[in-house]
């Protein structure tokens, strides 16, 4: 049994440092969905404010995120090619009740476009929602992205303040995007994909650095 699990490691070496540090940092970065929206959350449980968060910005995640979680979904691709969508949408869902709240926009409006959407994802895990509609909107997602990145800076930049923005959270997606530009690079080489971490790097390094400059100082 040990000389089995040692002969496998072996193995799995015989892939080269390059690989095997690509798969690490593709374990780290999946590890760290896992939490990477907890500290804007608690940012803004605790600040009670949601001031300089980007509304719109947070739409258009959740957004991405949905389309990307079902079209995999439909698609029957594995679970764990695509396991921190669930993670990220959950964590986006509480993200937005905080930030809605203490912007005032918890109303019937908003509850209206809750049902809908829950509609929608039903019908999606149902199946019974049309994949062409999904295909036709997964080239979106990355241009949708870099947007609510682009509104999140510019919600900063606008207010000059970023009490309510939690540095952690984008010091983490600048860090974690980062991680896959080097594992997109040495697996696969897709210009797209590359194109796309590169991007996001660069505004999530920006949003943390507009943050850290524009983050007042704690009341004694």
């Amino acid at each position: 049994m040990a000389g089995g699990v040692v002969e496998l490691v072996f193995h799995y070496l015989e892939k080269g440092v390059v690989l095997v540090l690509a798969d690490l940092l593709s374990l780290i970065t999946v590890s760290s969905c896992l939490f990477i929206k907890v500290p804007q959350i608690n940012t803004i449980r605790k600040a009670k404010s949601s001031k300089g968060i980007s509304i719109v910005g947070l739409c258009l995640e959740l957004f991405s995120y949905t389309v990307m979680l079902s079209y995999n979904y439909i698609r029957d691709y594995e679970f764990l090619s695509y396991m921190e969508y669930p993670v990220l949408l959950l964590q986006e869902y509480a993200l937005i009740y905080w930030a809605f709240k203490y912007q005032d926009l918890l109303g019937n409006r908003t509850q209206i476009f809750s049902v809908i959407y829950v509609i929608i994802a039903t019908l999606i895990y149902l199946k019974l929602f049309p994949i062409i509609i999904l295909t036709f909107l997964v080239p979106f997602c990355t241009p949708i992205g870099a947007t609510s990145k682009v509104l999140q800076l510019m919600a900063i930049l606008r207010t000059k303040d970023a009490s309510s923005v939690s540095r952690t959270t984008w010091a983490l997606s600048a860090f974690t995007n980062m991680t896959r530009i080097y594992t997109v690079y040495v697996q696969s080489f897709d210009k797209m994909l590359l194109t796309n971490f590169l991007i996001s790097t660069l505004l999530s390094a920006s949003v943390f650095v507009a943050a850290s400059i524009y983050k007042k100082p704690k009341k004694a």
